[in-house]
């Protein structure tokens, strides 16, 4: 059995007769990872992988006759939780589509968009609410840390690293791992993170919800070729971390931040490194040689299973 699984920082975001219907799951927490709202229709939970709909009362069923449905009002009365009353205080937020709750927990949203001069201002009418949970995995990056380093120290730098997954294998949770190894201990050393997405430190109020270790300096919310800059100006990082590298203007500031004598780490969406390089983006910025370790990941039952790490020249270093 388990007892109380959900915390309080979650529980307390929901309407209250949600909360009370949420409280009653019987559920593991570490294998709940989203709950999803939409009005007039099912309460869907997606657990272990598996998604179930939540018949009140009695627990998790694959029946969506038995399934509980989420009243307007409920959504209404979650979203002024969610924001504490205050959509405005997290108007930036909603331009991306989502709110950091307290934890790390993002609450996705969508609803009626509300444009101006050709950019999304806000968004109203909130109808779907998807309740994503922030799992931390301590010290899932610890056997790999010694690929990372030049001559296997620290000291000696940080291979400039690409971590490639499909979505749901741990990418960001690894990464994640890296900068708190990297930040704390006797001989951390001082990283920056980008946070555009508040993926990777999940900062609630500007503070980081998830352990990025003692030496992180975070920009929360910034874009990545801006938050590059700014932390080599300001906070001398010798290591800035960043999510999902995507596009040239992400690789040109990458680019710059190298001259400048910083390590890179980032994410990137693949499932093998020949996958990746049918994409003229990361076939580009793998020839030219920016990224000298790829760290691949794979689909298993356990998160962040890394299955390669290759070198500059795609040769298999691991084992």
């Amino acid at each position: 059995m388990y007892d109380d699984i959900i915390p309080e920082s979650i529980r307390r975001i929901f309407s209250m007769n949600l909360r009370r219907i949420i409280s009653c799951l019987n559920l593991d927490y570490d294998k709940l990872q989203e709950i999803r709202l939409r009005s007039n229709q099912p309460l869907i939970v997606l657990y272990d992988n598996h998604e179930y709909f939540v018949e009140e009362g009695r627990g998790l069923t694959f029946n969506q006759e038995k399934a509980y449905v989420v009243k307007i009002s409920e959504m209404k009365e979650t979203m002024e939780y969610v924001s504490n009353y205050s959509l405005y205080a997290f108007e930036e937020e909603l331009r991306q589509g989502y709110i950091t709750v307290m934890g790390g927990h993002r609450v996705g949203l969508s609803g009626k968009v509300i444009m101006e001069s050709s950019r999304i201002k806000t968004i109203k009418y909130i109808s779907c609410m998807n309740i994503r949970f922030a799992h931390e995995i301590i010290g899932c990056s610890d056997g790999i840390m010694r690929y990372l380093f030049r001559n296997g120290s620290i000291y000696e730098g940080v291979y400039n690293t690409l971590v490639i997954s499909p979505p749901a294998c741990g990418k960001t949770t690894l990464l994640r791992d890296i900068i708190r190894n990297l930040s704390s201990g006797e001989e951390g050393i001082n990283v920056g993170v980008v946070d555009e997405r508040s993926e990777i430190a999940a900062c609630y109020l500007g503070v980081p919800q998830n352990d990025v270790g003692i030496r992180t300096d975070v920009l929360d919310a910034c874009p990545k070729a801006l938050g590059i800059t700014m932390l080599i100006r300001t906070m001398s990082p010798k290591v800035i971390a960043v999510d999902e590298v995507g596009s040239e203007r992400d690789m040109e500031a990458i680019r710059t931040g190298i001259n400048c004598g910083c390590a890179f780490l980032g994410t990137a969406h693949g499932k093998t490194i020949g996958d990746m390089l049918k994409k003229p983006f990361y076939k580009k910025m793998i020839a030219e040689g920016i990224f000298e370790r790829f760290i691949l990941l794979d689909r298993t039952p356990e998160i962040c299973t890394v299955t390669a790490i290759l070198d500059e020249k795609l040769k298999d270093v691991y084992g």
